[in-house]
């Protein structure tokens, strides 16, 4: 009996595993219907078919450099559905991560997607930690393309001497985001927000031969 208890719960801790993903479009396209605000579903709900036209599948969000003047020196900007109506249902969102020179995205996950990194402008570090707190870093240059498994704490850092551009396309429609920084730190500018900073790009800049327990690859 116990047994059969436990396969039980193994089997529907599989089964919710494997459904934990956008679910599936049931038609070839559901534009996201802005005008209805106050129905609550698992996504947005889908335009009139009749009112559908090309302008829906075109967004030009990306197209326009982030404001760095922070910080962290850095601007990442998030379009998913709720932006972009055309990507309703296709489990798929896009960002534009702009660094200027010694700036930074700091370690954050997402929860519900991977992500597909490329490298449209400058040479820029990008990593990411496994559950086993190994660290997979490259240096990627312009047309570069990594990937970071869904989940995964990952980072950004510009280690040139000018301007870098990451496009990215993640595999939900709303990854979410997981921000240590937001977590652990607050204010941004508190003292241990700028010491893991200055101790990450430090670390980058050493190279991967000099952390412990690194593996690194290439795409």
């Amino acid at each position: 009996m116990i047994m059969k208890i436990s396969f039980l719960l193994a089997f529907s801790i599989y089964i919710c595993l494997c459904m934990a993903k956008d679910s599936d479009n049931l038609y070839d396209v559901c534009p996201t219907d802005t005008t209805r605000k106050n129905i609550f579903i698992n996504g947005f709900p889908c335009k009139n078919p009749a009112q559908i036209t090309a302008s829906d599948f075109k967004s030009s969000v990306l197209s326009k450099e982030g404001d760095t003047d922070n910080f962290q020196r850095s601007s990442t900007t998030l379009v998913t559905a709720a932006e972009f109506a055309g990507l309703n249902t296709l489990g798929l969102s896009v960002a534009r991560t702009d660094l200027d020179v010694d700036g930074m995205i700091m370690p954050h996950a997402h929860p519900r997607a991977s992500e597909m990194m490329f490298v449209g402008k400058g040479v820029v570090i990008v990593g990411f930690i496994d559950t086993k707190s190994q660290v997979f870093q490259k240096t990627l240059k312009q047309g570069d393309v990594f990937i970071v498994p869904r989940g995964l704490l990952h980072y950004n850092l510009n280690s040139g001497f000018e301007l870098a551009t990451v496009y990215s396309v993640l595999s939900s429609q709303n990854p979410g985001m997981l921000s240590i920084s937001d977590a652990m730190f607050a204010p941004v500018l508190s003292e241990p927000m700028r010491d893991l900073m200055k101790n990450l790009f430090s670390r980058s800049k050493l190279g991967t031969n000099q952390i412990k327990n690194v593996t690194s690859f290439r795409c």
